[in-house]
């Protein structure tokens, strides 16, 4: 008879105390390890006492101790753990046919249903699903300095670990197929349990691992139970499961797992409350290495990859691609349509060329994640356009990330904020976000990163706290905002940033508008538009400026901000001067402040405003400036003597003659029209006028435009003026922008504004006095 109990000989002490030393655990340590209730079996095993042999063999399995050669007269006919008798091929898959028919109606609606937000009926997982991308080189867990990213633009913001990654993918059905102990990192919101929920459907339809038993499991509901039973044993809660399916014989698991006929999908590593986790991770572990011959794969967040599992391998899911948001729009916009599948198609193209717009570039950045590509399209449906305010589609993305999808998924999770309430956790993210960004941080170090909560958690506590207390909280509240929410993530190992630089630009705007009194108000605004030179401010000026009840200070100071760029420069001041007098000649119908933008640019390059004239559709006569300008540069500046490009002059000035309504001006241009030699002459003389007579042709066509139009200014601007128009330029375009992006502007300043635009400090003066 095999004896029920073991125990070590006195070298297998020796070496059993070596072996725990290694581990560097205490007694309780390895109880929990083992799933024991009590540290007393530990103890009795180390003095050489009976133990159970169960137990005795799950020591010596976490000890990586053979326990046939540390036991005092091991039996011979005992077989290990994984010995025991097996059934013939033939029975075992007749076993596993039986039971995937008995388990399939309750796969089928465990992991066959998706119930998005916001959604009222639940969508099949095959008609919303889109075969995910697998990184196998995770950016967090690799080693860079902060210096490696500094360089990097606001453009390349991206490129570590969301946006456009440069590194290998493969799908991720291919990654399950390869690695038989798999964890599946992602940030949240990636589709993690959507991925598992696919697998678990496909092995049930016996599209991947037809031969084995597909089983899902929620660790937060497995935590939850056993801490009711005081049980953490994932074989006694899979026996349960089996229960509901009716197969009610406990030694038929144990027969398909130690024949490796198991496919065991556990969820949400991340999210098992504190107390429960190390007994968790321990039963996971000894399963895992009890029942080796099995395929598991577990999801976790990727803040949480600390909580590691011995022999897996960890892979991280990747941001959709351009072609994966495609399908994805397609089928969520069939899947969710209320007429027919024809109608939702076109719906999904529609999605798909206002997202690829230049004014939704911001929109791109965030839709590479499927919960926020799943609002986006949520939020077209309804519109059938995307958000005039960007802040209300990050506000809904946010809040998404800070509770609602927790919520959702019926998430419980521990509070590490000493007691902090939304609004706190928004103030908080709103100081480091703007903290960072004012000094042109997008990536910062842990510690930096940790500084600054450490400054926020000691502002809210009435009792002082030691440095080390500070330091303990702040590492823990950060751990959270990763783990939890996603909103800031480790780009490389001990380097962080915002998720989405999105992100980062929201809450500096907020911090600004958050203000709690309007003389601190004046004095962020005041702030804020001291960088209206700043490309890199460009968003956070349009965010602040739809998020303010009344942007009418906001805009007013940009105003002044604005023109006091070029308010101390004589010359550029005639340059202004120039293009507002020029604009009162012209009767058009736009705005004074187009025609004087106009001329602006006129004089600075005639190309650009020739396509301006065009693409608006001005007056005639502005249209008519721009043509003449453009027959000086190409014909007359160049002095190009080529026949062919004489030509085309010629045929410029030809077709220009057709729209001159002016008498002067189209007489003196019909005599230089004629003066060009007939173009059916030979090239010889066309080529003999042009060595001749070219130049002075071209100095008489300057002169009589600037005689008739007043446009052929030869402006000659230095570097640095050139430099300030440009910025003056910008900071203009910001200024309309901000006024036409739904901002609560009231009219009189609205107009007031758009007509003192680019006028010179004279002008503006006197408008004043007036």
């Amino acid at each position: 008879m095999v004896k029920r109990s073991l125990q070590l000989t006195l070298a297998g002490i020796q070496e059993a105390k070596r072996a725990f030393a290694r581990k560097g655990w205490t007694q309780d340590n390895l109880a929990e390890e083992v799933n024991l209730k009590t540290r007393q079996p530990i103890w009795r095993f180390f003095t050489g006492r009976p133990v159970e042999r169960h137990t005795f063999m799950e020591i010596c399995s976490v000890l990586s101790l053979n326990w046939r050669e540390i036991a005092t007269n091991p039996p011979a006919e005992f077989l290990e753990l994984e010995e025991y008798t097996q059934p013939s091929g033939s029975d075992i898959d007749t076993l596993v046919q039986k039971v995937r028919s008995q388990r399939f109606d309750k796969i089928q609606d465990q992991c066959g249903i998706l119930q998005l937000l916001d959604m009222s009926h639940p969508v099949a997982i095959d008609d919303i699903y889109i075969d995910v991308n697998i990184l196998e080189e995770i950016a967090s867990q690799q080693y860079f300095e902060i210096t490696d990213f500094q360089k990097f633009n606001r453009e390349e913001f991206d490129r570590f670990g969301l946006g456009e990654i440069d590194q290998k993918q493969i799908v991720g059905m291919r990654a399950v197929e390869t690695y038989s102990k798999l964890r599946v990192l992602g940030k949240p919101g990636v589709g993690k349990t959507t991925f598992l929920q696919y697998l678990a459907i496909q092995c049930n339809q016996g599209g991947f691992a037809a031969n084995q038993i597909p089983i899902f499991i929620t660790l937060r509901n497995f935590a939850q139970e056993s801490k009711i039973t005081n049980d953490f044993n994932l074989l006694n809660y899979i026996r349960q499961e089996f229960l509901t399916s009716g197969i009610s014989d406990p030694s038929v698991i144990e027969t398909l797992l130690s024949a490796g006929r198991v496919l065991l999908l556990l969820d949400g590593m991340d999210e098992i409350l504190n107390p429960q986790t190390n007994a968790v991770l321990s039963e996971i572990r000894r399963f895992s290495e009890k029942y080796h011959k099995n395929q598991l794969v577990v999801t976790c967040r990727t803040a949480s990859q600390k909580l590691s599992i011995r022999g897996f391998t960890d892979v991280e899911i990747a941001p959709f691609t351009l072609e994966q948001i495609r399908a994805f729009a397609e089928k969520w916009f069939v899947a969710f349509s209320k007429t027919n599948t024809q109608d939702g198609q076109a719906q999904s193209v529609q999605f798909i060329q206002k997202l690829e717009l230049d004014e939704n570039w911001q929109f791109r950045q965030l839709v590479v994640k499927p919960l926020f590509l799943h609002l986006a399209c949520w939020v077209f449906h309804r519109q059938e356009k995307f958000p005039i305010k960007r802040t209300d589609f990050y506000k809904q993305g946010l809040d998404l990330l800070l509770g609602k999808w927790n919520e959702a998924k019926g998430i419980e999770r521990d509070e590490v904020y000493r007691g902090f309430l939304l609004p706190q956790k928004l103030k908080l993210l709103s100081q480091i976000a703007s903290a960072t960004f004012e000094k042109g941080q997008y990536f910062f170090e842990q510690r930096v990163i940790e500084q600054y909560i450490g400054d926020y958690i000691q502002n809210l506590t009435k009792e002082p706290m030691d440095a080390e207390e500070v330091q303990i909280e702040s590492e823990a509240a950060l751990m959270a905002i990763e783990a939890q929410h996603g909103i800031l993530a480790e780009r490389t190992r001990g380097i962080f940033s915002f998720s989405y630089l999105a992100f980062q630009e929201y809450f500096t705007a907020r911090k600004i508008v958050a203000s709690h009194n309007l003389q601190a108000l004046e004095q962020a605004l005041g702030g804020l538009v001291s960088h209206i030179t700043d490309p890199h401010w460009r968003e956070i000026f349009l965010l602040t400026a739809t998020m303010l009840r009344s942007a009418d200070s906001l805009v007013q100071l940009m105003k002044q901000q604005i023109d006091a760029l070029v308010a101390k420069d004589a010359y550029l001041q005639e340059f202004l001067t120039w293009a507002s007098q020029k604009s009162r000649t012209i009767p058009s119908k736009s705005k004074d402040a187009t025609v004087r933008a106009f001329y602006l640019a006129l004089s600075r390059d005639p190309r650009l405003a020739s396509r301006f004239a065009l693409a608006s559709s001005l007056d005639q006569g502005m249209f008519l400036d721009a043509l003449l300008d453009n027959l000086l540069l190409e014909c007359a500046v160049d002095a190009n003597q080529d026949f062919a490009h004489m030509h085309i002059c010629g045929e410029a000035l030809s077709n220009i003659l057709g729209i001159v309504l002016d008498v002067g001006l189209h007489k003196s241009l019909q005599q230089l029209s004629d003066q060009f030699p007939n173009s059916r002459q030979s090239q010889e003389r066309f080529q003999l006028w042009g060595q001749t007579n070219y130049s002075a042709w071209g100095e008489q066509l300057k002169t009589t435009i600037d005689n008739y139009r007043n446009i052929n200014h030869q402006w000659q601007f230095t570097p640095e003026q050139e430099q300030v128009l440009q910025r003056y330029y910008d900071a203009n375009q910001l200024l309309l922008d901000c006024l036409h992006s739904n901002s609560e502007v009231t009219a009189a300043i609205r107009d007031e504004i758009e007509a003192t635009l680019l006028l010179p400090q004279k002008e503006l003066e006197d408008r004043e006095w007036q």
